[in-house]
This record gives C-alpha cells, sequence and structure tokens, in this order.
C-alpha cells in the first residue's frame, strides 16, 4: 500500500524524517530501495506473485493516499525489477479511481510486463484466466475480494472487478484447469482489519473453497497483520501475509496495533506426485517489517544474525516473535528461512 508518506519517499525531489528519498534517472518514483534487502528472495522464486492495494497512475500524476488511493505508476516498474512477475489486484480499494482507474493500472501493468489477476478492462480478459509456467508447471492465479468499499460497479460492467463468491471462484478454476492449469492459487481479499485470528467467515469459506480439486493454495490480504496457516483437506490456507510495504504503524494510525508493521514471504515448494498431480511438498516463510525510516523491507531473520542496535534488535526480536507463533497457531510445521 502506496500511503502518501511512501510514495514521498520513492520520488525524486522529496525527503522523508530527514532522509534523502530515493528518486532516479530512470523512475521518478523509485521504489527499489525499500526492497533490496528482500530483492534476492523475491528473484530466485521460479514465480513471484505480490498483491497491489492500490490503484496506479500513468503519468505519476494526481496521486492520493488513504483513504482514496492512487499510487505512482513507476511502482509497477519497481516490482518488476525486484524480481516479481505478477500480482493480485482485486481489493476494497480497486474501484477508487472508478473504471478509468482500473485501466490505467492495468495498461501500468502490461507496460512493465507483469501478469495480473482479480481487475479486468473487458468482458473478455476478466473470462481469461491468468496463467503462468514456471520450471514446467502450469500455474493459474485467481484474485478476489469482498467489496468496494461501499462503491458499486456499473451495471454494464459487473466483471471489472472480481467480487468473493465460492461459486464464481470455483467456476473461473475449473476454466483454468480446462485451459492446462496444474496448480491454482487463489488471492483473497477477506477478514477483519488488525485481527489476527481468521474470523469465523474466513474459515468457512476457507473449508468450501477447499472441498473439491478446483482450488490447491489460498492466500489471504486484507487484515494488515500476519494471520495463520492452516491446512485444509490436505490443501493449505495462509489467512493473512500481513503489511509487506506500507506506512501503517502505531506511530501513524490510532487504530494500527505493532503487528501492522509486520509481513511475510511465503515460499511454497511443488513437487509433481506418482500420480502425477502437482502438490505443495514444502512451506516457508521469511517474516519481514517495515523500517519507516526510509520504508526498507527489512528480512527480519537476516537483519538479527547480522546485528543491529539494541533499540532496532529490539523491535525485530518482537516482529520475529509475533509472526513466527502466529504462522504456527493453526499446527502446520512453517519453516522460517534464516532463522536467527
Amino acid at each position: 500500500m502506496s500511503h502518501g508518506s511512501v510514495y514521498r519517499q520513492a520520488h525524486a525531489n522529496g525527503a522523508n524524517g530527514g532522509n534523502r528519498a530515493n528518486g532516479a534517472d530512470d523512475l521518478s518514483y523509485d521504489y527499489r530501495p525499500m526492497f533490496e534487502l528482500v530483492q534476492e528472495t523475491l528473484s530466485n522464486a521460479d514465480l513471484a506473485i505480490c498483491h497491489l492495494e492500490t490503484p496506479l497512475s500513468p503519468d505519476n500524476s494526481d496521486l492520493s493516499g488513504y483513504p482514496v488511493f492512487n499510487a505512482p505508476g513507476d511502482l509497477a516498474a519497481s516490482i518488476a525489477h525486484v524480481g516479481y512477475d505478477g500480482c493480485s489486484t482485486a481489493s476494497n480499494h480497486s474501484l477508487d479511481r472508478g473504471i478509468a482507474g482500473i485501466k490505467d493500472t492495468l495498461d501500468v501493468f502490461d507496460q512493465a510486463g507483469l501478469g495480473h489477476a482479480g481487475m479486468a478492462r473487458t468482458a473478455a480478459e476478466a473470462a481469461m484466466p491468468r496463467l503462468y509456467s514456471a520450471d514446467g508447471i502450469t500455474i493459474s492465479h485467481l484474485s478476489y475480494t469482498y467489496g468496494l468499499n461501499g462503491l458499486i460497479l456499473p451495471d454494464d460492467k459487473p466483471w471489472a472487478v472480481d467480487l468473493n463468491s465460492v461459486p464464481d471462484i470455483l467456476e473461473e478454476a475449473r476454466a483454468a484447469i480446462q485451459l492446462g492449469a496444474e496448480f491454482v492459487v487463489l488471492s483473497i481479499h477477506w477478514g477483519a482489519e488488525y485481527q489476527v485470528a481468521p474470523t469465523s467467515q474466513q474459515r468457512a469459506m476457507a473449508k468450501e473453497l477447499l472441498a473439491g480439486d478446483e482450488i490447491d493454495l489460498v492466500v489471504g490480504t486484507h487484515a494488515h497483520v500476519v494471520q495463520p496457516v492452516e491446512r485444509l483437506g490436505g490443501n493449505l490456507v495462509i489467512y493473512g501475509l500481513g503489511n509487506f510495504l506500507s506506512n501503517q504503524s502505531p506511530q501513524s494510525c490510532r487504530s494500527c496495533p505493532p503487528e501492522s508493521t509486520d509481513g511475510v514471504i511465503v515460499q511454497v515448494d511443488l513437487v509433481e506426485s506418482e500420480s502425477g498431480d502437482i502438490e505443495v511438498a514444502a512451506i516457508s516463510a521469511v517474516p519481514t517489517w517495515v523500517d519507516r525510516r526510509t520504508f526498507t523491507i527489512v528480512d527480519v531473520g537476516a537483519a538479527l544474525a547480522a546485528g543491529s542496535s539494541p533499540e532496532l534488535t529490539a523491535q525485530l526480536e518482537q516482529s520475529w516473535a509475533r509472526t513466527t507463533a502466529t504462522l504456527r497457531s493453526h499446527g502446520v510445521d512453517v519453516a522460517f528461512a534464516g532463522q536467527p
């Protein structure tokens, strides 16, 4: 989430907290330094998918933060540079800039060479599931959201944002499988903000989604805090990834708990079973934390191993403890890369 403080840090002529902002000759809004400490992890993945929660401006103009977002289009080039292959785009902010904002965002994604799921410019685009090829495996990515902050899609464009509906999700998954998908990932915007425990609605919906063979992995967003991983019907649901890049913290938001500075890169290893099915062989995680002095995403385990100031070490230790305990709280043995 590129809040105002975040995109001002990325701008060539701005400043944030006394620190020289980023900026570069090729990007007016350069987010790449913010990802520098996790770039190797992202770029080493066969397929790296993010969640983009805000519309993007094609020319970096008319920018805005909370509550109606419009982030610099340069963000797309930055996340492509650090190793992402695509993003989920369905969120409660998808319609912040109207139908025109959806088109602008997806145009910018196309220019950056990024895949996208969850929003569409045409009915035909909405009907075509997103497919990726990763090390010989065809993976489909779906993206849905619980709502649009009270905004309503035009009657003639109900397909512009994918809204949570179990029948619709399963129908798209089946269409993806017919097109050759061997593994289907669903990104879903759901849950209650700042609540670590999954809601009863999340858990019920996850069980329904994973009851059949259509969905292989569910990855949740929206709560802005890390939520647990659970195994349902042999498949995994990651209820919430927390905040990867944002300005949310107790210092910036009265309702934001310390957990809102925590995030996680979840790594899922796939294998082909003897029957030819693609299955999850292992799941691991890289806990992250946002250093709001420069909005750098910190690899918590690596930073603790390297050593930091006493004050920063204390914050990182607390973040590590929160994230690791939460992810394992529903009995899944998540491995932690770079454990200090």
